[in-house]
């Protein structure tokens, strides 16, 4: 499938929709300018090519899926504004992540790992609003308060987990998908239970926002299977995270850069 019948696609399926589109082939995406709403959204149509060939039509059902909910919050915000009340979590991003809207105001953003960065985000059901500077008065809240809340509420999310065991490893796999999976590497508790079921060493991997994978790695293979296993969910993810993995130790995250058969080849800087 190529770009031109990408978006031919998209219309098709979304032809009921009060849709604008503009197709910039130089840049190779389009845009969706909603009539009503006086709003739009930006879709770089590489990344969605790439997991059709993987996903097929499944790729496409995604970003119909996201487009239909992004314009369906956007409508609620119209119409009903923020509120106080509404629950806040935080949500996992890579470094390079965007830092503010595209109306330019800085997203509330707090450092995490030397790959991760930890934003901020208004839950609205089945989508959620990252939280700019711009919101803060809106949600009478100060920036300490949103990171506060956020916190404590990733502490009530459920943490049930699945295992499975290759070659003497074991990883444990929470998919929730519930749009916060990787949010509950900031769970504290969590991680330390985990880690008492650990036998050897203790990995945590993000590789998209929908999945947390903690490894009990007691051997070499352990290692060379959790890098395809990343490689892979982070190749496949709606919302890619990183392709790395943490060591976990006592509470600090060390990020690792795993070669093929070589076991742990470099470490990166120790953080919280």
């Amino acid at each position: 499938m190529k770009s031109e019948q990408l978006v031919a696609e998209l219309k098709k399926r979304l032809s009921s929709q009060n849709f604008e589109w503009k197709f910039d082939k130089k840049a190779d995406r389009v845009r969706l300018e909603h009539a009503e709403l006086k709003k739009g959204m930006d879709i770089s149509l590489p990344e969605i090519l790439s997991k059709y060939e993987q996903k097929q039509d499944a790729a496409i059902d995604e970003v119909v899926y996201t487009i239909q909910e992004t314009f369906r919050a956007m409508e609620v915000e119209q119409q009903e504004g923020f509120s106080s009340d509404s629950v806040i979590l935080p949500v996992i991003r890579s470094t390079s992540f965007p830092k503010a809207s595209k109306a330019g105001s800085p997203f509330i953003v707090k450092s995490h790992t030397a790959e991760t960065a930890i934003y901020y985000a208004l839950d609205q059901g089945k989508t959620y609003r990252l939280i700019d500077e711009s919101m803060l008065s809106i949600l009478g809240k100060s920036e300490d308060e949103i990171t506060e809340a956020a916190l404590f509420n990733a502490r009530k999310l459920p943490t049930d987990v699945k295992v499975d065991e290759v070659a003497g490893n074991k990883y444990y796999f929470l998919n929730i998908n519930d749009g916060y999976d990787a949010s509950r590497i900031l769970n504290s508790a969590f991680l330390k239970e985990m880690s008492s079921r650990i036998e050897g060493h203790m990995t945590v991997s993000v590789p998209h926002q929908d999945v947390l994978i903690i490894g009990d790695i007691q051997n070499d293979t352990g290692y060379d299977v959790l890098a395809q296993m990343t490689m892979h969910f982070f190749t496949v993810g709606h919302v890619p995270i990183t392709s790395l993995s943490f060591l976990y130790n006592e509470g600090e995250l060390e990020p690792i850069f795993i070669m093929a058969k070589n076991r742990v080849a470099e470490k990166g800087e120790k953080k919280k």
